[in-house]
């Protein structure tokens, strides 16, 4: 398995990504997001189902938000992946309200995936449109009864691994999601790879996605449109983490919809 080269696109400045570890600034740090290069990431989004953002979170930010962990208060559930037949490790769901950092970051990356979700509903024909807000999905999310939070913290040991999956949660799903590795490759851990397969129609590939601390992965909870030859399909998507050969590996993410 491999997946073809690409680009990296530029990576956050560290004055923006100051304002991870410092003082929290919604408005300045929308301008950031906003500020990165949506029509390339959106391109890599179409094209393969995930698109790299390098440097999102600085080494300090990432240890912060690791450490985090350990604290119960913070989160609403622990899931033992073993007893759910998920595969090994464990993970722990946020608990409402969120760490003020971990919600800007949620509420800034909604609005330009939302203009992409939409555009992917736009080619498949698909009659859902999504609000420009996070606040508005939520919203929706809520009246359905879907109010349990979803960004978690995910922890891997020595020999664990995260089989391949889609984060549905309900019947409200928010069709894209972000990943922030947090822990440093070949410093922390070994192995532990990102995996997304992706199927249209027969044919079927797969990527190994190479991160580092830090960087962040935007990626299809479940499907993106392919162009085949009778015009746009859906191309199936599932996601993973290969076998952790040695040390400790952590990985926030951030989904859009709430679960019921």
């Amino acid at each position: 398995m491999h997946a073809k080269p690409q680009a990296d696109p530029p990576a956050v400045s560290e004055s923006a990504d100051a304002l991870l570890t410092g003082t929290p600034d919604p408005a300045a740090l929308t301008r950031t997001i906003a500020s990165l290069d949506w029509t390339d990431l959106g391109r890599q989004l179409h094209t393969q189902g995930y698109a790299r953002i390098p440097g999102l979170l600085n080494r300090a930010s990432c240890r912060e938000i690791a450490s985090w962990y350990p604290d119960d208060y913070r989160f609403r559930s622990r899931v033992i992946m073993a007893r759910h037949g998920f595969g090994q490790g464990q993970y722990k769901y946020f608990a409402y309200p969120l760490p003020v950092r971990l919600q800007q970051l949620r509420s800034a990356f909604y609005p330009p995936l939302a203009r992409i979700a939409n555009e992917w509903n736009r080619q498949l024909g698909m009659q859902t449109s999504y609000p420009d807000t996070l606040q508005a999905m939520l919203r929706r999310c809520h009246d359905a009864g879907q109010t349990r939070p979803t960004p978690l913290i995910l922890q891997y040991a020595r020999g664990d691994y995260n089989c391949l999956h889609q984060d549905l949660y309900g019947t409200h799903v928010f069709p894209l999601q972000l990943a922030v590795l947090l822990s440093a490759p070949e410093v922390d851990f070994s192995g532990g790879e990102f995996v997304i397969t992706e199927t249209v129609g027969s044919q079927q590939r797969a990527h190994v996605v190479q991160l580092q601390q830090g960087d962040a992965l935007i990626f299809a909870v479940s499907h993106r449109p392919a162009t085949g030859k009778r015009g746009m399909r859906k191309a199936n998507l599932r996601h993973g983490v290969s076998q952790i050969r040695d040390g400790k590996r952590h990985t926030l993410g951030i989904i859009f919809h709430d679960a019921g």
